[in-house]
């Protein structure tokens, strides 16, 4: 896309070309949405199926490969710029044709949904729901593509990075979504609207959901509930959640590559590979504290180190308290130069940022021993 700001795209000037692929896009949609009945709406049972239909073919296709291909020699943060945009631009598009059919009727159907016949959703449901399916699988695949051009492993038949790809791509912290995020990334004149329905109660129709179909089904229901803004703000607010989405994504999983990164490096150019790791776990406990980019670092060192390099320390993996003096004696047991497990050190300690004074007294300490 050649427009220089996210801001700047204008659903009018849609190409022919986006506008029929988002339309068979919400045709596939529809036929999902129509097999849902009110209690998969109304228990959040929508979102597992929309999961399992929103992976498990496009992960068979995508990789990263799959990108290479089309963006060959192209630096990845080049290439989920780009990605970020087009979701951006297709989000805004969808937002723009679903507003048409919104209806305040919708969030009166929602609240009844329970007491619905199982047979049918009803019609005005429906068309909330199609735009709810649509951005929440282009969010979904947008930090999953995000993922894979940083090549961040994801192993979505393992429950924990299932779960971490669903709290990047909806922002989920702590249980919670961070609203104020979306809050702040709408237009000023657009904010107090939108904190004040999200404040009301008026989102009581889904309180049933789990907390992130609840969500998701929430944040749809502000662009049908505000009636002064009709389909600007439907616009905006799929244009920025999805932005949104799309930046979480990237700080996120380019800081874990970046981790990745580190430990590839550290276990290529270390000569003393077991002793690497009881010293960078010796820095990381320095402070009593684990950080998740140290977290992340030791894990990633066990792992390259185990596929890669077949060190396998079964007395490591068993620790509970690390004695330094464990550390000393492996150290002593090791001959020539050393200058490696310093630098490897100093790397650890600043994974997560500048060095505090245990880290450099271990680090010093350290270097007294190698010297």
């Amino acid at each position: 896309m050649s427009k220089a700001s996210i801001d700047d795209i204008d659903i009018d000037d849609a190409s022919d070309d986006d506008r029929k692929v988002l339309e068979d896009e919400r045709a596939k949609l529809r036929d999902f949405v129509k097999g849902l009945s009110p209690d998969d709406i109304k228990s959040g049972e929508w979102f597992a199926k929309l999961i399992g239909q929103a992976l498990s073919s496009y992960t068979d296709k995508v990789d990263w490969q799959y990108f290479q291909e089309r963006y060959e020699g192209v630096p990845a943060d080049a290439i989920v710029d780009q990605r970020i945009k087009m979701a951006t631009r297709y989000a805004a598009l969808e937002g723009g044709i679903s507003a048409g059919a919104y209806s305040a009727a919708i969030i009166a159907t929602l609240g009844s949904l329970g007491g619905a016949s199982p047979a049918t959703v009803p019609a005005a449901v429906t068309t909330l729901m199609i735009d709810v399916a649509y951005i929440t699988r282009l969010q979904l695949r947008l930090a999953y593509d995000v993922a894979v051009l940083y090549r961040v492993p994801l192993d979505l038949s393992d429950p924990d990075d299932m779960w971490k790809l669903i709290r990047v791509a909806f922002t989920v912290k702590s249980g919670e979504v961070v609203r104020e995020g979306v809050v702040k990334a709408v237009p000023a004149l657009m904010r107090p609207l939108i904190r004040r329905f999200y404040s009301r109660g008026v989102l009581a129709a889904g309180r049933g959901l789990p907390v992130v179909g609840k969500f998701l089904l929430q944040r749809n229901v502000i662009k049908i509930g505000i009636p002064v803004a009709g389909v600007p703000l439907a616009v905006v607010m799929n244009r920025y959640t999805t932005l949104i989405a799309g930046r979480h994504a990237q700080a996120v999983f380019r800081n874990e590559a970046r981790v990745i990164e580190l430990a590839e490096n550290l276990c290529e150019w270390s000569q003393h590979r077991q002793l690497m790791l009881w010293v960078a776990w010796l820095v990381i406990k320095a402070d009593d504290k684990i950080t998740d980019d140290e977290a992340a670092l030791m894990r990633h060192l066990a792992r390259l180190g185990r596929e890669q390099h077949q060190v396998v320390d079964e007395r490591l993996a068993r620790l509970v308290d690390i004695d330094p003096a464990e550390v000393w004696r492996r150290l002593e047991a090791e001959s020539g130069d050393l200058s490696d497990i310093v630098d490897a050190a100093e790397r650890v300690a600043s994974v997560d940022g500048a060095v505090n004074a245990r880290e450099k007294a271990v680090i010093s300490e350290l270097q007294d021993r190698c010297d």
